[in-house]
């Protein structure tokens, strides 16, 4: 497994973040994590980014617990989060440099420059991230997350900022890593992406679980029931409902 998230628990003084939360993120496996503000899909991606340190419970990314192994795991993952980080006064070129010696790379400017073609920044390789935009800023923190070619990366609304084309590119990364074996969790509000892209979901609500499992397993779920039901109508029936929360396991990924 590239990801493994058991019992964990956060909380914040009297205020239960996430309570009880499992699952585990498999080779090649995309995971859409979706849910209300407030769900604790952020605090999950945090913690597993070794930002958060757990109230309780075991994170391991590619064999390495977080607690036991923090550089190891950390060595083997990427996150990106929802408003990217860079240093103003850097180029896009020295970003890449940061990167790579911050993971101590060899022989990857090849990388970098193929990075830079897939996601349309030649021309920016010289400019300070203080004078790109929101998208072109989005655009350098993905390939600095893909350059050290992690299993595991973690993408918090991946899509901010980005045109159709930075879109698609986008997409068409995610699929192409994927199926090279890198383990994705993608949280996001946008739906329609989750069910165009992801192969499993995770329902997330007041910090719980409430569905998990495979999309095409879930699809025929929701077809033998005899509803004609999106996965946008699914999550509204299960986060809006007054009853206790309810977890559903499908079949395993």
């Amino acid at each position: 497994m590239n990801i493994v998230v058991e019992d964990f628990h956060k909380t914040y003084d009297r205020t239960t973040a996430v309570s009880g939360l499992s699952f585990a993120v498999t080779e090649g496996e995309i995971l859409g994590l979706v849910g209300p503000n407030g769900a604790g899909k952020t605090t999950t991606l945090r913690a597993l980014a070794g930002i958060l340190a757990p109230t309780r419970g075991r994170l391991a990314i590619a064999g390495h617990d977080l607690a036991l192994e923090p550089a190891q795991a950390k060595a083997a993952l990427a996150y990106i989060p929802d408003e990217p980080r860079l240093f103003d006064q850097l180029t896009v070129w020295e970003h890449f440099r940061f990167v790579a010696a911050a993971y101590r790379l060899a022989d990857w400017t090849d990388r970098a420059e193929a990075l830079l073609e897939q996601f349309e920044l030649v021309e920016k390789r010289k400019a300070l991230a203080a004078e790109l935009s929101r998208g072109m800023r989005q655009k350098v923190a993905i390939c600095c997350g893909y350059l050290h070619q992690p299993k595991a990366v973690l993408l918090d609304e991946p899509l901010t900022g980005l045109d159709p084309h930075g879109i698609r590119t986008m997409k068409d990364s995610i699929r192409e890593l994927a199926r090279h074996g890198t383990a994705f969790i993608v949280s996001s509000h946008l739906l329609s992406l989750i069910e165009d892209l992801c192969t499993t979901v995770l329902v997330l609500h007041r910090g719980q679980k409430l569905l998990h499992g495979n999309l095409a397993e879930l699809r025929k779920e929701i077809s033998a029931s005899g509803r004609q039901e999106t996965l946008e109508e699914l999550f509204f029936r299960l986060t809006e409902s007054t009853e206790p929360p309810l977890t559903v396991e499908l079949a395993e990924p």
